[in-house]
C-alpha cells in the first residue's frame, strides 16, 4: 500500500512540475509528421513520464498540459519547431512574425501541385539554359520587401478549414491574394542542375515553396522544393537549441526552457507558414 502511495506521490509531483512550466523551447521536427503530430507526440511523452496514461493529447477540453507551437513546418520539412508551454504560449505570436532561416534544395524542370516533392508533377520544362550567374541575378528580385502569393496547399484557412484539407477533400479553392513579406537575405549555396540550394532568412508569413515556384517561372522554366530545413526561428537555432526525441523529458526541457512571467491565460496555438 505504501509503495502505491509513494508511486502516486511521485506521479503527482512530476505532473505538478510539468504543469508549472512557463516558457519557450525548441524541438527537432523530422520529415514526415505534421507539426501538430509532433507536438502531440511531445505532450504524450511528457504526460507518460509524469505517469498520466492513455490520454488523448488532441483533446483540448480539461487539458492538463497547455502547449502550442510557433508556426507550422510542412510535413516534408524538418528542423526547428518552437514550442510554448503554460504562459509561454502567449509569446508564440512573436515567433510567427519574427525572423526565420531555412536551407532549401530546389529542383528545376518539374513543377508540382503542392510546390514540393510530396505532390504530383503538373508541368515539366527544360532547364539547360539556366546558368549559376542568371539564377543569382534573379534572386535579387526576390530580396527585400516583396509581394508573395501563398501556396494553395497550406495551413491558411478558409471558413475555418485549412486550404490543404479542403483540396484533399476535392473542394475547389481559390488562390489567396498576394501579400507583403520580407526576405532579409537570399543566397545561392550550390548549383548542380537540376538541383540548387538556397540559404534564406525571412520574416513572418513567407513561404519557401512559393519562392522556389516563382523563381522557376522567372527563369523561363519551373521548379519545386525537394528538401526544406528550418535552421533558425527567433533566438533558437538547429545546432544549439533543439531537443531531439530522446530529449523530450522534463529534465531536458527544464534546462532548455526560456522562462516568461505568468501574467495571462495562454493563447491557443496558431497555424503559421512553413
Amino acid at each position: 500500500m505504501k509503495t502505491g502511495m509513494a508511486g502516486n506521490t511521485k506521479m503527482s509531483s512530476s505532473l505538478v512540475k510539468l504543469q508549472s512550466l512557463n516558457g519557450m523551447f525548441a524541438i527537432y521536427k523530422k520529415k514526415g509528421p505534421t507539426s501538430a503530430d509532433v507536438l502531440n507526440a511531445l505532450k504524450e511523452a511528457l504526460l507518460k513520464e509524469a505517469g498520466v496514461e492513455s490520454s488523448n493529447p488532441r483533446k483540448r477540453k480539461k487539458q492538463c498540459l497547455k502547449m502550442g507551437h510557433g508556426g507550422t513546418l510542412d510535413s516534408a520539412a524538418s528542423g526547428v519547431l518552437v514550442v510554448g508551454v503554460g504562459s509561454g504560449t502567449k509569446m508564440l505570436s512573436s515567433m510567427l512574425t519574427g525572423s526565420k532561416k531555412y536551407v532549401a534544395v530546389g529542383e528545376l524542370g518539374k513543377a508540382t501541385d503542392t510546390l514540393d516533392a510530396t505532390g504530383s508533377i503538373v508541368l515539366e520544362k527544360g532547364f539547360d539554359h539556366i546558368t549559376r550567374l542568371e539564377l543569382e541575378e534573379k534572386l535579387k528580385s526576390f530580396t527585400g520587401d516583396i509581394m508573395q502569393v501563398p501556396p494553395l496547399f497550406s495551413a491558411l484557412k478558409k471558413d475555418g478549414q485549412r486550404l490543404s484539407v479542403l483540396l484533399k477533400q476535392g473542394h475547389k479553392v481559390e488562390a489567396k491574394p498576394a501579400r507583403p513579406v520580407t526576405v532579409y537575405s537570399l543566397t545561392l549555396q550550390d548549383f548542380t542542375p537540376p538541383l540548387f540550394t538556397l540559404d534564406i532568412e525571412c520574416g513572418g508569413g513567407f513561404y519557401v515553396r512559393s519562392l522556389v515556384d516563382e523563381l522557376g517561372k522567372a527563369l523561363s522554366s519551373c521548379a519545386h522544393v525537394k528538401e526544406l530545413v528550418r535552421t533558425k526561428q527567433g533566438p533558437f537555432t538547429l545546432q544549439e537549441h533543439v531537443l531531439h526525441e530522446q530529449q523530450w523529458t522534463l529534465e531536458d526541457i527544464l534546462q532548455a526552457l526560456r522562462p516568461v512571467q505568468n501574467q495571462q491565460d495562454p493563447a491557443e496555438e496558431k497555424p503559421g507558414p512553413e
